[in-house]
C-alpha cells in the first residue's frame, strides 16, 4: 500500500492531480525506472491530460496521424514503384522475368518479414518515433539510390535495404497511434493510417508511370525516393506519448511476457484468420491482372489505369469506413471487429466465384469494385484488435507477429501455390484453367471468415478487455 501511495504522489508531482482510475497507473508500467524520466515529464502536459480525461483526441494527435499516414503512403509508394517500371528496366538491363520477380518480391518480402518481429520487440522497448525516422531515412535513401544501379545485384541490394527500412514502420507507428487516440476510435484511426496502402499504391502507378515515361525509370526513383528524407525529420520531431496513455487500469496491468501472445486463444484465431484473408486480398492484386490478360484478353494499359483509379477512389473510403463501422460494432459486441470482418470475408466468397466465372465485362467491373472494397477494409480492424488483445507492453511485438504471419501465408505460400496449381493445370496452353487455380482465394476467404468468427466468439467470453 505504501508503494502505491508513493507512485501516486510521484505521478501527481509530475503532471498534477490525476483522475481516480489513473492514480495507480505509474505503478503498472513495464519499466519503473522510466516513470519519472524527463521524456515522460515533458510529454505530460495539458494535451495528455485532456486526451485521457475527456477520452477525445486533441489537435496534436491528428497532426501526428497525418504525419504517420504520409509516411505509410511513401512506404507503399517506394515498395510498389518498381512494378510499374518493370518494362523499361527489363529493356535496359535485359533481365529475365525470373530476375524481375526476384527484384519485385523476394528481395523485399524475405527481409521485411524476417525483421518484422525483432523490430516489433524493439518498438516495445525504445523510442518509436526514432525507430520510424531511422527506417524512413534508410528506405528513402535506398529507394532513390536504385536509380543509380547498373546491375541486377545492385538493384537487389537496394530492394533489400528498402525492405529492412520499411520493416520498422508498422509495429512502431501503430503502437504510437494507440497512445495518441482512445481505444473507442482505434480501428477508425488505424484505418485512416492504413489508407496509405491504397493511396501509396495508386501514386506509385500514376507518378511512377508518368515520370518513367517522360524522363526514364531512373528519374522515377530519384524524384519519388529521396524526398522521404525530409519527412523523416518531421517524424523525428514528433512528441512521443508514454506507452499506455490511453489505456484503462486493466490494460496497464497486462503482462509483458511475450509468450502471452501465443497463449491467447482470440489472438491465435486472429493471426491465422487474417493470414488467410490476406492471401486472398493480396492475390487479387498479384494474379488477377494476369487472369484478366490471359482469360479476357484485356490490355495492360486498361488494367493498370483501372487498378490505379479503383485503388484510390474505392480503397481509401473502404478502409476508413471499414474501421469506423467496426468500431461501432465493437462498442455493442465484444469481439465485434472480428465478427465484422468475418462477415466481409464471407460476402467475398460468392464475389470471387463470380469474378472467376462471369464473362460479361461490365459485370466483371462491378464485381471487381465491390470485391476490392471488401478485400481491403480489414487492415485497420485487425491491427486495432491486435493492440487491444496484446496490451500496451506487447503492441509492437504483437503487430510484428501479425504482419509476419500474413506476409508468409499471403506471399510465401499463397502466390507460389496458385502458380504451381496453374502450371499443373496447363494454364500456359489453356488459359481458361486459371479460373480453377484461383479458387484458392475464395476457399481461403471462407476459412478465414470461419476462424475470425471463432475468434470473435472466444473474445466475447473474456471477462476483462485487454
Amino acid at each position: 500500500m505504501a508503494a502505491r501511495d508513493t507512485a501516486t504522489t510521484a505521478g501527481e508531482d509530475a503532471s498534477g492531480p490525476l483522475p481516480p482510475d489513473l492514480r495507480s497507473a505509474p505503478l503498472r508500467t513495464q519499466n519503473p525506472e522510466r516513470r519519472t524520466t524527463p521524456a515522460v515529464r515533458r510529454y505530460t502536459n495539458p494535451m495528455q491530460d485532456h486526451a485521457v480525461i475527456a477520452d477525445r483526441p486533441v489537435g496534436y494527435s491528428w497532426y501526428a496521424l497525418g504525419v504517420l499516414t504520409a509516411v505509410y503512403v511513401l512506404n507503399f509508394l517506394d515498395r510498389t514503384l518498381i512494378y510499374i517500371l518493370f518494362t523499361p528496366i527489363k529493356k535496359e538491363m535485359a533481365f529475365t522475368d525470373l530476375q524481375l520477380a526476384l527484384l519485385g518480391t523476394t528481395s523485399f518480402v524475405i527481409f521485411y518479414t524476417l525483421l518484422g518481429i525483432p523490430f516489433g520487440r524493439l518498438a516495445d522497448r525504445r523510442s518509436r518515433k526514432n525507430i520510424i525516422a531511422a527506417g524512413l531515412a534508410i528506405w528513402s535513401l535506398f529507394s532513390g539510390l536504385t536509380g543509380f544501379a547498373n546491375s541486377f545485384w545492385t538493384i537487389f541490394f537496394c530492394r533489400v535495404m528498402v525492405g529492412v527500412g520499411e520493416a520498422t514502420l508498422g509495429p512502431a507507428a501503430l503502437s504510437l497511434l494507440s497512445d495518441y487516440f482512445p481505444p473507442r476510435v482505434r480501428a477508425t484511426v488505424q484505418s485512416v493510417y492504413s489508407s496509405g496502402i491504397a493511396l501509396g499504391g495508386g501514386l506509385a502507378f500514376f507518378l511512377g508511370g508518368w515520370i518513367g515515361q517522360a524522363y526514364g525509370w531512373r528519374w522515377a526513383f530519384y524524384l519519388l525516393g529521396f524526398p522521404g528524407l525530409v519527412l523523416a525529420l518531421l517524424v523525428f520531431l514528433l512528441r512521443e506519448p508514454p506507452r499506455g496513455t490511453m489505456e484503462g487500469a486493466a490494460a496497464l496491468q497486462s503482462s509483458s511476457d511475450w509468450r502471452r501472445l501465443f497463449r491467447s486463444v482470440p489472438l491465435r484465431y486472429l493471426y491465422f484468420g487474417y493470414a488467410l484473408i490476406g492471401l486472398a486480398s493480396n492475390n487479387l492484386g498479384i494474379w488477377v491482372p494476369t487472369f484478366f490478360v490471359r482469360v479476357h484478353e484485356m490490355s495492360l494499359l486498361f488494367i493498370g489505369t483501372a487498378a490505379g483509379i479503383i485503388s484510390v477512389c474505392i480503397g481509401i473510403p473502404s478502409m476508413v469506413l471499414g474501421g469506423f463501422f467496426s468500431d461501432r460494432v465493437s462498442r455493442r459486441l465484444r469481439g465485434g471487429r472480428m465478427a465484422f470482418t468475418a462477415a466481409a470475408a464471407a460476402l467475398s466468397v460468392p464475389l470471387w466465384v463470380a469474378l472467376l466465372f462471369v464473362d460479361d465485362l461490365m459485370a466483371l467491373l462491378v464485381v471487381n469494385v465491390v470485391l476490392y472494397a471488401l478485400a481491403i477494409l480489414w487492415v485497420g480492424p485487425a491491427t486495432a484488435d491486435v493492440h487491444d488483445l496484446a496490451g500496451p507492453h506487447l503492441r509492437g511485438l504483437g503487430i510484428g507477429v501479425f504482419f509476419s504471419t500474413v506476409n508468409i501465408v499471403a506471399y510465401g505460400i499463397g502466390s507460389p501455390l496458385i502458380g504451381r496449381i496453374s502450371d499443373a493445370l496447363g494454364v500456359s496452353t489453356n488459359p481458361e484453367m486459371m479460373r480453377y487455380s484461383l479458387l484458392v482465394c475464395p476457399i481461403a476467404c471462407a476459412a478465414g471468415a470461419l476462424l475470425l468468427w471463432m475468434g470473435s466468439r472466444a473474445r466475447s467470453k473474456l471477462r476483462i478487455e485487454n
